[in-house]
């Protein structure tokens, strides 16, 4: 699962990071781990108040309580955006299309090994 997060101050500065997440999961785990990196960096940064901006739906609506989910392996990675995002004086968490968040993409693919805005085509199946 591949990461991509970038942190921009309020006087400009620019910080991008990728990285692989540990083991394996579906995107939604990779949304979510992401998630829980952007704000783990920005609390590493020194940040008091926090808008993240991710082209998850279903990763913002879950961590900000709008839907829930019973999948067992989504529920630690939600706790740990919530308990994260209670760390800041101010955290507002907002959905963006994905065309407008192209440079988290590149960094995750990066991660991956992929060129930017290749997509990996699904391993086939044999017919029986």
């Amino acid at each position: 699962m591949g990461l991509g997060v970038v942190l921009l101050a309020p006087d400009g500065e620019r910080r991008e990071h990728s990285a692989l997440a540990p083991g394996h999961g579906c995107n939604n785990e990779s949304e979510l781990h992401a998630l829980c990196l952007a704000i783990e960096l920005a609390v590493a940064a020194g940040a008091r108040r926090l808008i993240l901006r991710g082209d998850s739906d279903l990763a913002v609506r879950y961590v900000t309580g709008v839907d829930s989910t019973a999948v067992a392996r989504l529920l630690p990675l939600i706790a740990r955006a919530r308990v994260g995002l209670a760390r800041f004086d101010d955290a507002r968490l907002l959905w963006l299309p994905r065309h407008r968040n192209a440079d988290a993409d590149r960094l995750s693919r990066q991660a991956l090994g992929l060129a930017a805005g290749v997509t990996p085509k699904p391993a086939r199946r044999r017919r029986r």
